[in-house]
């Protein structure tokens, strides 16, 4: 289930759907404008490629860590960003079908991620370590 686990802590596995799905969404759209549509279409087109390259790389860089007390999210062995499980009120995941982003609020706050992780590892460490702040539906 996990790259790396011990009793204290779980790193989540990549997934690199969102991402993909951009690129290749991006480079069809592209295809097509060149085709039938005009620049104004191919420069959306090239924006939504870019975004997509853009999330593939951060999938492959970054690493989604559930300790004890927090979720931590390093770039190679630097921690860049520690959310301490005291602070969460709420999160979520959106769009069952096709998870696409995760959701928390901290007490002074907000945050939206896509989701460059495995989504069903993401759920079951969000419902072991904080299940009282799951969203309601």
């Amino acid at each position: 289930m996990t790259s790396s686990s011990t009793t204290a802590s779980v790193t989540l596995q990549p997934s690199y759907n969102i991402p993909i799905a951009l690129i290749l969404g991006g480079l069809g759209w592209a295809s097509l404008a060149v085709v039938m549509f005009g620049k104004t279409q191919l420069v959306l087109a090239c924006v939504v490629l870019l975004f997509g390259l853009f999330l593939l790389y951060q999938a492959m860089t970054l690493r989604v860590v559930f300790t004890e007390t927090d979720l931590d999210i390093y770039r190679g062995d630097n921690r860049i960003r520690r959310f301490p499980y005291q602070d969460w009120e709420i999160w979520d995941i959106f769009w069952s079908p096709v998870p696409t982003l995760f959701y928390f609020r901290e007490i002074n706050s907000i945050h939206f991620l896509p989701i460059l992780f495995r989504p069903e590892e993401l759920r079951s460490q969000l419902e072991q370590r904080l299940p009282t702040k799951a969203a309601v539906h």
